[in-house]
This record gives C-alpha cells, sequence and structure tokens, in this order.
C-alpha cells in the first residue's frame, strides 16, 4: 500500500514517513498542495495523510479539489484544529478520517490500518491463480494451500505482478510500485527477486515470462503447463 504524507514540517514529514515504512507501508512525503498534484500525476496513491495547515492552497481547498476530480484515494485529515466545526468540514469536503495534534503514533497507525482494511474491502481481498492464492488484507501467499514464505519486498512485487496478470510491466513500473522515491532499486535487483519468484513458483505451474526490452508478464493460467 503506498501512501503520501503531506505535511510541511520536515521534521513531521519525516518521522510519519519512517513510521509508515517501519509498519511495511510505501510512504513518501511533500509539502504542499501543488506537490501532493504533482505525486498524483506520475504516482498510484492508496491513502493521504493531509495536513490542513499547507502553504499555499490549505488542505481543505487541496481535499475538496481532489473529490471533485473524482478521485477515490482514502484521506486522512492531520490538524492541530480540533473544533468540531472543522472537523465536521474535513469530513464533508471528502475526508476518510480525522486526527488532531498531538496524536500518538500507535492510535495513527491503527486509524492508518483500518482505512487500509476499508480500501481493500472495496477491491477484491484475494488473487488466485491457479494453485497461487494471495491474501491481500493478510499479506500472506500459499501454493496449494502451503505458505509462500516471501521476503517483504519480495512479496510487494508478487502482488503487483499478480495485480496486473496479462499485463507487461517493466523494471520502472515495479520499482515505482514497492519502492519509496527515495529508495534506488536497481534493475538487477528487480531481475534477482524475479528470479528469486521464479524459482519458488514454476514447480507449480506458475510462469513469469521476460519480454524482452519490455519487462515482465504473468502469463494466463490457462496457458500454463505443469
Amino acid at each position: 500500500m503506498r501512501v503520501l504524507v503531506v505535511e510541511d514540517d520536515p521534521i513531521l514529514a519525516h518521522g510519519l514517513t519512517e513510521t509508515l515504512r517501519r509498519e511495511g507501508y510505501v510512504a513518501d512525503n511533500v509539502p504542499s498542495a501543488k506537490g501532493a498534484d504533482a505525486a498524483l500525476r506520475v504516482t498510484d496513491v492508496d491513502l493521504v495523510i493531509l495536513d490542513i495547515g499547507l502553504p499555499g492552497t490549505d488542505g481543505f481547498t487541496w481535499l475538496k479539489r481532489l473529490r471533485a476530480r473524482g478521485e477515490e484515494q482514502s484521506v486522512l485529515v492531520l490538524t492541530a484544529r480540533d473544533a468540531v466545526t472543522d472537523r465536521v468540514h474535513g469530513l464533508t469536503v471528502g475526508a476518510d478520517d480525522y486526527l488532531a495534534k498531538p496524536f500518538a503514533p500507535e492510535e495513527l497507525m491503527a486509524r492508518v490500518s483500518a482505512l487500509a482494511r476499508r480500501g481493500r474491502a472495496q477491491r477484491s481481498r484475494v488473487i488466485e491463480h491457479g494453485p497461487l492464492t494471495i491474501d491481500l488484507a493478510k499479506k500472506r501467499a500459499t501454493v496449494h494451500g502451503r505458505p509462500l514464505e516471501l521476503p517483504q519486498r519480495e512479496h510487494a512485487i508478487l502482488q503487483y505482478l499478480f495485480s496486473n496478470i496479462d499485463a507487461i510491466v517493466g523494471k520502472d513500473k515495479i520499482a515505482g510500485a514497492v519502492a519509496s522515491w527515495d529508495e534506488h532499486i536497481s534493475a538487477n535487483a528487480i531481475e534477482v527477486h524475479i528470479s528469486r519468484l521464479r524459482a519458488k513458483l514454476e514447480p507449480s505451474g506458475i510462469r513469469i515470462r521476460t519480454i524482452r526490452g519490455l519487462g515482465y508478464l504473468v502469463e494466463a493460467w490457462r496457458d500454463a503447463e505443469p
């Protein structure tokens, strides 16, 4: 799950992104509404953690504009404003949840987790591909009912590939889906992760093809040969 933190306080923004990453989320930060718009143009984001007191365009105005564009990312509003009218206004213009500063990190993560579960409930919670089952909510995968033991990065790549079955995905797309902006994942590293996934999946007839010059393609199960 990719999270965008829109917060102009650099210390708080850094703390939030590091906390999210430790919990397994892909998290990035921008300091303004303008930066948030630029980020959403190039990155698929599942959850926005939004400060209201932003420089330039404030968070409420940006959120209203976001919803007017028809975008449906979950939004958790963070603000020092704790008046009931502000909370009501935030929810009215499109926030999914509201947390007043200062807050405990444990409460923030509980709310993020709840919004993540809600978002997954609106999508398919389970991906099935032949003997492979990926449970998005539990972040678990099984083959023939047996657990598939994967490091966090490999599981993220697995989930991305099998969420895009029948589509060719390039190494840059994979890196962008599973890593934060300030993390560098080389093309060679992607190849290593794919190789390890193949070693674990191919004995069960699940194929990940290399399309030279373009990327990788998960073969439809009906075409796979054990």
